[in-house]
């Protein structure tokens, strides 16, 4: 579906804004219904209110100019906000199965009719909130569409659980749901970890191969070498390389001419920021192709 209200940082401030309120919403009926699920799903809107606000914040800091002190501006702040996310979503996980597996052992009565009416209004939530992210080419904001479609199906989950324990009084569902939910949790904090840690390593970007990279390059008219490349990301949406060319162009004006048309080599490797050094011979370390430790 098209994106069709507005534009990106409008989506997101509505997405956040209906979110954070209905975080609040199930918190408050976790508490009154005692459905541990309810408070599991919690923490996995805590973790999508913290992706939208990423996504929102990346967009806000992409119109930011470099200044002399932080010539890169602040996009690596995003990077270790996910990173603080996912260790907390590790821990919030554990929490919750640690709490399910008492439960377990401890059945506790819940309110499954309330739990219902709570696990509707989120699903009526996710359902608005994905429909008003869909459509949009921005990386991160995709990202973020992501976290909430998968928190939409949870809430299907929720309420499915509350109609079972509605109709036939069981509450072991409430515990086993919240451990799923749980480990939903873990999966996807586990993944931005990854994710991050590859980005604050500079590690190469993932599905991106670095010999094809250097090939492309290598088939310029006028390259007849590349070493010393490094190649890594900045944040969720930047990958910077940088390596050194030897050509046997003669002037300047054919230099600048390869190195054009590298940079159009180099995007369709999304890598939007490059610094090649150009020379007429291999340098020391010429066959070294990469420092990268994967």
């Amino acid at each position: 579906m098209a994106h069709r209200h507005g534009d990106d940082r409008s989506a997101l401030k509505v997405a956040v804004f209906l979110t954070a309120g209905y975080l609040v919403v199930e918190v408050a009926g976790g508490v009154v219904t005692g459905s541990l699920a309810l408070i599991g799903d919690a923490g996995h809107m805590l973790g999508d209110v913290v992706a939208l606000l990423l996504a929102l914040g990346a967009l806000v800091i992409a119109e930011r100019l470099p200044t002399k002190g932080k010539t890169f501006g602040y996009h690596r702040v995003e990077v270790f906000v996910a990173f603080i996310n996912g260790i907390a979503l590790v821990l919030l996980s554990a929490g919750i199965l640690w709490e399910a597996a008492a439960r377990v052992l401890s059945p506790v009565p819940v309110g499954g009719a309330a739990m219902g009416v709570v696990g509707a209004v989120g699903l009526a939530v996710n359902l608005y909130v994905t429909w008003t992210l869909s459509g949009s080419e921005n990386l991160t904001v995709r990202s973020a569409f992501l976290h909430v479609l998968a928190d939409t199906l949870t809430s299907v989950a929720v309420i499915a659980a509350a109609v079972w324990i509605a109709l036939t009084g069981q509450t072991l569902v409430d515990p086993l749901l919240s451990g799923a939910i749980a480990l939903l949790i873990l999966a996807n904090a586990v993944f931005l970890l990854r994710e991050t840690a590859i980005i604050l390593l500079q590690y190469a970007p993932p599905g991106i191969d670095l010999d094809e990279v250097v090939r492309a390059m290598e088939t310029v008219e006028g390259v007849e070498s590349v070493h010393n490349v490094h190649l890594w990301t900045l944040c969720s949406h930047i990958n910077i390389l940088d390596a050194h060319v030897v050509t046997c162009v003669p002037d300047l004006a054919g230099v600048a001419s390869v190195k054009e048309e590298i940079s159009v080599r180099l995007a369709r490797f999304e890598v939007g920021y490059s610094t090649l050094e150009f020379e007429t011979e291999p340098c020391a370390g010429a066959g070294v192709v990469a420092r990268i430790e994967v």
